[in-house]
Parts: C-alpha cells; structure tokens; sequence
C-alpha cells in the first residue's frame, strides 16, 4: 500500500488555512483512503478534531425534507464512532424538521464546545442531488461566513468523484446548474488525486518482493503502467490475478510481461464489477458523445468546456495528454470499443 497523502500533498496546507475544498477524483482511485489517513493523523497530533462521514446513504433523498434529516443521521453516525466527539452528541437540540438551519447550528454548536479546531471530510458527497444538496450547501456557506462571530468548521472538505461546478440540481422546473466551481463562492480549491507514475507502481510491487521475494521484472512493471496508466484498482487487479492464478502463489517464479499481458486481457473480458461499473456510463447520451468520437478517433471535436467532457474526464474514463483525448487508459479503451461495437 502507497500513502495515499502523497498524491495529493496539498490538503494540510489548506486545513491549516482554515480553507473549504473539493477533492474529485475517479472511482477506486482511494479518495477513502486517504480520508481516512488523513483523519486518524489529524485526530493523533494535538491541533484539530477531525470528523469523516459518508454521505452515501442520503443518495436516495433528493427532497431537503427527507435529505436532510438523513444528512444528521450520517454525521451523528459517525460522531458516534469518534473517540472524542462522541461525548457531545449533534444537532441535540434541534428538530430534523428544520432542514434550513439544523446542519449549520449543529456544527456551530459542536465548534463551540470542543478545546481544538474542527476539520470535517464528507465523503461521497456527490450523492447529494436537487433540493437536499442546495439546502445542506447554504447551511455550510451560512456558517462559513459568519465564523468570525459563531464557532464553526475550520476546514471543510467535499470529496467525490465529481467536481462540484459539475453537480446538477433542480431549481426549478428545468434543469440548472450551480454555477461556479465553488459552492456559493467559499470553496478555496478543486483537488484531484492522481494516478500512481511507474516508479509508484513499482514501489508497491516492490513491497510485495519484500514480502515474499517474489520479483517483478522490470518490464512486467512498464507492461502493468502500460495498460493501466497508473490507475490504481488495475494495478492491483493485474498483480493479484499474476500472483494468485496465474503463478498460483509461488514466489519463486518471477513475473513477466507475458503474464500482465495475459492478466490484462483476463480481467477485460472477466468484467470485473469496477469496469462493470464504468461501462453503465456508456448508457449515458451525455457520455457516449465525449466517447464515441475519442474512440473514433474524432477527438478534436469534442468539445473541452462542456459539461459532458468535464463528467466523462471527472468519471475517469478519459485523459488529455498533449492536446488529444484519448481514453484514460489502454484497458479501458479495450473494454470500451468491445461494449459499443456490441
């Protein structure tokens, strides 16, 4: 295991800066593992409380009504199980009816009580959808403003696999969008975790050499980065399939770029649930125009500002390397060609 923190270095900084931010990055590329991380360190030294909650389970309520008061449950949840926090409760002594303000109080109360800063990490937090997540990012941006008279968060982060300029909400009766990258103008930053570089895949190779001396050669490890661009389900997907079916668990034989080739196509025609999961996007008009073209060969004509490349890109089905759009990586676009030509 890689940590995670150093594909993404700058979140201490803006933690320290008091600052609220967006990481936004594709599916299994361990945004949860980082969080994580990053919040048992925070809680471990002596300058912050940090919280993490997952905001998953409030997916099915795009109503504040019934949104909302899910939102409490999920961050009541998860102060339950916090070794500090849980002695404060949230949100105690309000109604879950009052979905306009029962957030943003709670946390203020909460601030208010505790000897250190309070850093929250909501993730999953694109699962919020319409009325719910209007009404759960006022309350954030209320309390944002008004923290140099009222306790609130320090530092705030929304995590997912999207941006927040790219949620969607019902306004009214068409469809609208939020506008800018930020949530009401208080978010600092947009991060993005990266994909591990080849030197990251073979150090992580490498610690399973030191597990069991099982070597990797060196050009299994550029196949494993050709075909998986980095992407870090793939490379372990690719290195468990060699290590477990095909070498059938013994270390003494050393892996070849023969195996990861045929690792690579075992896993592409198996479907794995992760390629399952992308390849229901392609169900999507919105992605199939961005991705139609890339695999064409069309590319140039996609257009880049749009609200669809910024979804397909953010679902991390594509990349942009010089220029020109290709998918986000040679397994991917395997998979891809074989679903649409069907």
């Amino acid at each position: 295991m890689l940590e995670a923190g150093e594909r993404c270095r700058e979140m201490m900084g803006l933690i320290d800066g008091k600052q609220f931010f967006v990481l936004h990055a594709a599916r299994q590329t361990g945004k949860t593992t980082l969080l994580n991380e990053l919040e048992q360190e925070l809680n471990a030294g002596d300058r912050y409380h940090a919280l993490y909650c997952s905001l998953e389970s409030v997916q099915p309520f795009p109503e504040p009504e019934r949104g909302i008061p899910a939102v409490v449950r999920a961050i009541r949840q998860a102060i339950g199980y916090h070794p500090v926090l849980d002695r404060h409760g949230f949100a105690c002594e309000q109604s879950l009816e009052d979905i306009s303000t029962v957030v943003g109080q709670g946390f203020a109360q909460l601030a208010a009580v505790l000897d250190r800063p309070l850093v929250v990490l909501f993730d999953e937090a694109d699962c919020l959808a319409n009325g719910t997540l209007i009404a759960f990012l006022r309350q954030l941006r209320n309390g944002y403003v008004n923290r140099i008279r009222t306790p609130f968060i320090h530092s705030l982060a929304l995590v997912g696999m999207r941006n927040i300029r790219d949620y969607k909400a019902k306004l009214r009766d068409d469809d609208d969008t939020l506008g800018s990258a930020s949530p009401f103008n208080i978010v600092k930053a947009a991060l993005t975790l990266r994909c591990f570089t080849r030197g990251e895949v073979a150090e992580l190779y490498g610690q399973h050499t030191a597990d069991t001396g099982q070597v990797f050669a060196e050009a299994a490890i550029d196949r494993v980065h050709y075909w998986t661009q980095g992407q870090p389900w793939l490379v372990n997907a690719i290195a468990c399939e060699v290590v477990e079916k095909i070498c059938r668990r013994d270390p003494a034989i050393e892996v070849a770029e023969a195996m990861v080739d045929q690792a690579a196509h075992t896993i592409i025609m198996r479907r794995d649930t992760h390629i399952d999961s992308l390849l229901e996007r392609l169900k999507e008009s919105r992605v199939r125009r961005v991705i139609e073209p890339v695999i064409l060969g069309e590319g140039g004509e996609v257009q880049r500002l749009s609200d669809d490349y910024e979804f397909v890109h953010d679902l991390g089905l594509i990349r942009e390397e010089r220029g020109e759009i290709s998918p986000a990586n040679p397994m991917y676009a395997e998979v891809i060609g074989r679903v649409l030509s069907y």
